[in-house]
């Protein structure tokens, strides 16, 4: 691996889909509860076959600097010697659950 770049890989569910990106920067956020990354990272490949998954991202990604991911929505993140190709997997079908949440704040203290 390069000394003056790091590569990661980071593996998260969105909306029912499994999200595998690659980022050169990523750090727990001031937002409590959250991952910072920023710097993505797609292929910029002379090849005449594209990845329709990674062309998808690459748009959703478009324009984004930084990105925040709640910190229960992380399934793994690797430090990694080159960039893979980023894709979005349904979840469905497997094994990756998400973290039970509630949306609904906690009842004030006493006032009933």
């Amino acid at each position: 691996m390069s000394a003056n770049r790091q590569i990661y890989r980071v593996i998260f569910l969105n909306q029912g889909k499994i999200y595998e990106i690659y980022v050169s920067s990523i750090y727990q956020s001031d937002l409590y509860g959250f991952i910072e990354v920023e710097e993505f990272l797609f292929g910029e490949r002379a090849q005449v076959v594209v990845d329709p998954s990674e062309e998808r991202l690459k748009s959703e990604f478009a324009g984004v600097q930084r990105s925040f991911i709640p910190m229960q929505a992380i399934i793994r993140i690797d430090e990694v010697e080159k960039e893979g190709v980023a894709k979005v997997t349904d979840a469905s079908g497997s094994n990756v659950t998400a973290f039970p949440m509630s949306f609904n704040p906690p009842p004030k203290g006493g006032n009933s």
